[in-house]
């Protein structure tokens, strides 16, 4: 079989090629590249889809998330979140002025773990940073209780969930704010670099509005200082062709995972769960797999892409050595990136492909 890769963004360039092009073909006739009425439309039809009243496009998740914290206020502030995810998150508190406060996420879901938050409360903690990771949400519910209990505000990291939900609210739509990023190889991703917040404040919406573009929204004249964190024109049309499959590819993310489920249940590999009162939608499909390493190497060399997310969880990054942690502080994360392992995840992934996948896997098992 030729080599498989992690997604498939080429099979998904094809099939939308011609709508794509007819769309920026438009926009470079008419030299309209930066916000303007593709990016307003966009962000009213993506904050419908979230279930929120207002969206507001920006060139990254990372800037998303940096945006959300200003707009509440983080300067100063401990904000709760997880060492167990990309470094864009505890990134963006730090650019918000910030203090990172992170809790070690639960060992089944892999998400940040209420009972760790409440550890680390009552102290001065303002803000819980939740990230719903793999296309798995956090457990929102006991989140949210946490919050109002103890005056927190909420800024759900959607980063890799894209329509997940939990009971049947969108991810973004539980917490203060959500923040998406639309990298390419997200489940809805643009061909560069985007984000966007979603809210139903129109106050911070605004506040946001206004930051992503130098602190202003009359040319000239600028109420905050700000940052150029625009949304392009390009990509909210490919954003805007592309949210229209969001649902039907995730609906084949998750029968994809459910055939990985079926094939590698008998294997000595932890399959990821999912809970009842909630939709994953597999932005990875990763795996806890023993002899992790040496898995990686078999698949690779039957033509397998995989990739770790995370090798390093982030308190034992160089570039976080400042906040003095150790091995041993956040132990489930630990072991977590120890023996992740992601398989090929995508829409257009095919039966014949899993199969294969896992026929390999059974074989360096047995």
């Amino acid at each position: 079989m030729k080599n498989i890769p992690m997604t498939n963004l080429a099979a998904q360039y094809k099939y939308l090629k011609k709508d794509i092009f007819k769309r920026w073909s438009k926009l470079c006739d008419a030299t309209s590249f930066i916000l303007g009425e593709e990016v307003a439309k966009f962000e009213e039809e993506f904050a419908a889809y979230c279930g929120r009243k207002y969206a507001v496009g920006v060139c990254s998740g990372t800037s998303a998330i940096h945006l959300a914290l200003e707009a509440l206020g983080a300067r100063g502030k401990k904000v709760i979140s997880t060492p167990m995810t990309f470094i864009a998150t505890s990134e963006a508190i730090l650019h918000a002025r910030g203090q990172i406060c992170w809790a070690d996420v639960d060992s089944r879901y892999y998400t940040i773990d209420p009972d760790k938050i409440n550890e680390l409360l009552p102290s001065e903690a303002e803000i819980i940073v939740p990230v719903h990771l793999y296309g798995m949400m956090a457990d929102m519910g006991r989140i949210m209780d946490i919050a109002t209990r103890n005056n927190l505000k909420v800024v759900e990291d959607c980063a890799q969930a894209h329509g997940a939900e939990y009971n049947g609210k969108k991810a973004g739509s539980i917490g203060d704010i959500g923040c998406f990023s639309f990298y390419p190889g997200k489940n809805l991703g643009a061909y560069g670099d985007a984000g966007c917040i979603v809210c139903d404040d129109k106050a911070t919406a605004e506040l946001i509005k206004r930051l992503r573009t130098h602190g202003s929204l009359d040319k000239y004249y600028h109420t905050e200082i700000g940052y150029n964190y625009r949304l392009d024109a390009l990509q909210a049309a490919v954003l805007r062709i592309k949210l229209k499959y969001l649902d039907e590819w995730n609906e084949k993310r998750r029968e994809n995972a459910a055939l990985y489920n079926e094939a590698l249940k008998d294997l000595p590999v932890k399959t990821p769960k999912e809970k009842s009162n909630t939709v994953h939608v597999y932005h990875q499909y990763s795996i806890l797999a023993p002899q992790r390493d040496n898995l990686k190497e078999k698949l690779k060399e039957a033509g397998i892409s995989t990739a770790i997310h995370y090798p390093i969880p982030l308190h034992l990054q160089p570039s976080f050595s400042f906040l003095g942690h150790k091995k041993g502080d956040f132990p489930e994360s630990e072991r977590i990136t120890s023996e992740c392992l992601s398989l090929p995840m995508c829409p257009e992934l095919k039966k014949n492909q899993i199969e294969y996948i896992a026929d390999k896997i059974k074989e360096f098992y047995a």
